[in-house]
């Protein structure tokens, strides 16, 4: 087969469609559409934007495969209509408005985090912080919805949640199983709004909430369910180490952990999305993805056998293990 350069233009063009969806998530051109179909007049109107811009925006977000065209009029393709319009259940638009206000102004430095291998920092302002808040629990509340489509929990009674950010995980394993209770131990600055999110889901008679610093704490209990979401990204290899330990001495023989976050992969391929975020972890705050085999050898030290990987849409990635 012949070599082109396809390929490696669509990637070094990337950058152009990613602020061109930035843009068109901003000024409103998915949600003018949730109602039907459009014209460049009707969308910019809707969208009170010049005609050449928003015709620009349109046709490059039917190039992407989120907006369909036909006789001059572009209505949505699913995706963009359940994630991008507003009339589904999960809106990424606060999740794209952080790539295109804070986490691209970051890249802008990347050079630097490669060369020096220096940890970014981000130096963001109370309102800069809140953007940044919004943005990353929208992608939580997406990688939650995916994690509770990916798994039955109708066997499990009794879960740990364990040291991470959102409550969506377990609130998603719960509306599956009625009889599933579950115990979160967070961070102090991160129970509170845990309880919150618990209270407003009706769960509160199956709940407790404990503070805890996760790198130290000691759950302890004979749980058969032990979720580790966004955790081990956070931690060095010490600390892990001694979150996977704590975690293996609350679960029963035979419990099951599911362990999402990103890593990164020895076979042939890498998946894209995981690599992308190691760049993107590090480059923001330090924070690492790590080697799979590396965390099943922190899993094989601790008590856990490694089962499988669930890759789920657009999200991280579940490294299921049973305590042994």
């Amino acid at each position: 087969m012949t070599a082109t350069p396809e390929r490696i233009v669509d990637i070094a063009i990337g950058f152009m469609g990613a602020k061109q969806l930035d843009a068109a998530s901003r000024i409103g051109l998915f949600s003018a559409l949730a109602h039907g179909p459009k014209d460049i007049a009707q969308l910019a109107e809707a969208t009170k934007h010049a005609p050449r811009q928003v015709r620009t925006l349109a046709d490059a977000m039917n190039s992407l495969g989120l907006l369909e065209r036909k006789n001059g009029t572009y209505s949505l393709a699913e995706d963009a209509a359940a994630y991008l319009s507003g009339a589904g259940e999960i809106d990424l638009t606060p999740f794209i408005a952080f790539l295109g206000d804070i986490s691209y102004k970051q890249w802008l430095g990347y050079d630097r985090t490669v060369d020096t291998d220096e940890a970014g920092t981000l130096d963001l302002d109370e309102a800069g912080w809140g953007d940044f808040m919004d943005g990353v629990m929208t992608y939580n509340a997406l990688h939650a919805e995916q994690f509770g489509a990916a798994f039955d929990f109708t066997s499990y009674r009794n879960a740990l949640d364990f040291g991470g950010l959102a409550a969506g995980f377990s609130l998603a394993a719960m509306t599956q199983n009625p009889e599933l209770n579950t115990r979160f131990v967070y961070a102090p600055d991160m129970s509170g709004s845990i309880a919150e999110a618990v209270e407003a889901a009706g769960f509160s008679g199956r709940v407790t909430v404990e503070d805890a610093e996760t790198e130290t704490a000691k759950p302890g209990g004979e749980h058969d369910l032990v979720l580790l979401t966004h955790v081990l990204h956070r931690f060095n290899e010490s600390q892990n180490l001694a979150i996977l330990q704590a975690a293996r001495d609350a679960a029963a023989p035979g419990a099951t952990l599911m362990l999402l976050d990103f890593f990164l992969d020895n076979d042939g391929t890498q998946r894209k999305i995981d690599a992308l975020h190691a760049g993107e972890y590090f480059n923001i705050d330090g924070t690492v993805v790590y080697p799979i085999d590396q965390v099943e050898g922190w899993l094989a030290a601790t008590g856990w056998r490694s089962d499988r990987l669930v890759a789920l849409p657009g999200s991280p990635r579940v490294l299921v293990a049973t305590a042994i």
